[in-house]
């Protein structure tokens, strides 16, 4: 589909503000519906039921935040969705975030400190839905990136649809409800092995209205995360995740994985996969950044990768990558 129609809007985040820090993640899986280069994202995005493609333009700086987001679609935009569009991309992407207390308590913490030195201004969030997430999600389960990627990349090609604007090509999800007429032998077939089921299964709810992501976002966290684990394929190790990239909960960590357990032992104290730090150990260790936990250790995370990104080389993480 072609898009033709273009409106701008204008967005002011709270300052201090980095855009690419923001609005990349460079550790974040990788799919055909997105393309990032310093200071502009493109996107797609499958919103109130237009399939838009979305620019995103950093046109500020950290001091004075502004962003231009110029909206492309097959005919014209009236204002309220331009607006409902846009609070929905402030929501996402944390634009409103007051940073403050964060920076003030820990902007001289030995742990932190480098990492909001050189990441200042970023924000947590999520350029996806919650149901786009969960989808995303199942094809990560047991399975390399690699593949991963080419699976989600099968079903977007299979049923979503691919957009043309401001001279790029992307694909854009599906509508909800999309699979619920679909045979899961015919998902089976883009090689999504077993989480078809999984798949066929987070549609129903979402489309069944068991699931309804703008109401949860008011709700009490623990309210939140009974929900949450209530949904086909969702479990403990994946729930505070979506608390904290969907709902922008800080002060929930609760699991550590075994990749994440060398990584962290590493980052925390300084110990190799000859002597990993205990998973209470870490999450003793994080529970000193209280209310901002997840925030914390999501600054020490990226900024890992962002160094990594600027081509600096750490051996000990690159010999985990490649693992």
């Amino acid at each position: 589909m072609k898009l033709n129609q273009k409106a701008t809007v204008q967005i002011s985040p709270t300052q201090p503000f980095n855009f690419d820090a923001t609005f990349f993640k460079p550790d974040h899986f990788t799919t055909d519906d997105h393309i990032y280069k310093k200071g502009i994202r493109w996107q797609t995005v499958n919103w109130d039921g237009k399939k838009v493609g979305v620019k995103f333009t950093n046109t500020g700086t950290s001091e004075s935040p502004q962003i231009t987001m110029d909206v492309y679609s097959d005919s014209k935009l009236d204002s309220s969705y331009l607006n409902s569009l846009k609070d929905e991309i402030v929501y996402r992407y944390n634009l409103r975030l007051d940073l403050t207390a964060f920076y003030k308590k820990y902007r001289s913490n030995k742990v932190l400190r480098n990492a909001i030195k050189n990441l200042e201004g970023m924000r947590p969030g999520h350029p996806s839905s919650l149901y786009e997430y969960l989808i995303i999600g199942t094809v990560l389960q047991n399975a390399l990136i690699k593949r991963s990627i080419q699976m989600f990349r099968n079903l977007l090609k299979k049923y979503g649809e691919r957009l043309e604007f401001d001279g790029q090509e992307l694909l854009c999800m599906w509508d909800i409800g999309r699979l619920e007429s679909v045979d899961e032998q015919e998902l089976r077939d883009l090689k999504v092995g077993y989480r078809a089921k999984t798949i066929k299964f987070v549609d129903s709810q979402f489309n069944c209205g068991y699931v309804n992501e703008l109401e949860m976002r008011d709700w009490e966290v623990e309210y939140q995360k009974e929900t949450l684990l209530s949904l086909h394929g969702v479990g403990s190790a994946t729930v505070w995740y979506l608390l904290f990239d969907v709902f922008h909960r800080f002060d929930v960590f609760e699991h550590i994985s075994p990749w994440e357990q060398k990584i962290y032992s590493q980052i925390f104290f300084g110990r190799g996969l000859d002597d990993l730090a205990s998973v209470d150990e870490l999450l003793g260790f994080i529970d000193q950044f209280g209310e901002f936990k997840h925030l914390a250790v999501h600054y020490l995370w990226e900024d890992l990768w962002w160094r990594r990104q600027g081509g600096e080389h750490i051996d000990w993480f690159e010999k985990e990558i490649r693992t």
